[in-house]
């Protein structure tokens, strides 16, 4: 089974903090790491020089998900419904979230807000504890 893991806790990954020990054990529970190709990018803009060569290497470990064309319509639909609420969503949060959901997999971050879609399993991995 796939733990979908968001930029959040890539971050934190990669600064050494807690979400790695949190991998660790989610691995042992059985599950495989992924995240998708809107975290990769949230991740290389924010780089700093000495991360670049392990984000490499942590990227490689990861089960990359696709955006597919079922994957952007549901993320589309979800900004559409939200928003006829009044709720504004944010066109990468939705697109990540489309991609767990689609996989059938939790989605850890260490901002749930950022994720209210029913449709998702959302665990909340607070950053730097």
């Amino acid at each position: 089974m796939l733990l979908v893991l968001d930029t959040t806790v890539l971050i934190d990954h990669l600064r050494g903090r807690s979400a790695v020990q949190r991998v660790l054990e989610c691995r042992e529970r059985g599950f495989t790491p992924a995240t998708t190709a809107v975290n990769i990018e949230e991740i290389v803009r924010g780089l700093r020089p000495a991360e670049v060569s392990v984000a490499e290497m942590l990227v490689e470990a990861l089960v990359v998900l696709p955006i597919t064309t079922e994957v952007a319509s549901l993320a589309g639909r979800w900004r559409r419904e939200y928003a006829a609420r009044g709720v504004t969503l944010w066109q990468a949060d939705c697109l990540i979230a489309a991609a767990a959901a689609h996989a059938r997999a939790p989605l850890a971050t260490g901002n749930p807000k950022d994720f209210p879609m029913r449709e998702v399993e959302v665990e909340h991995w607070p950053v730097g504890e």
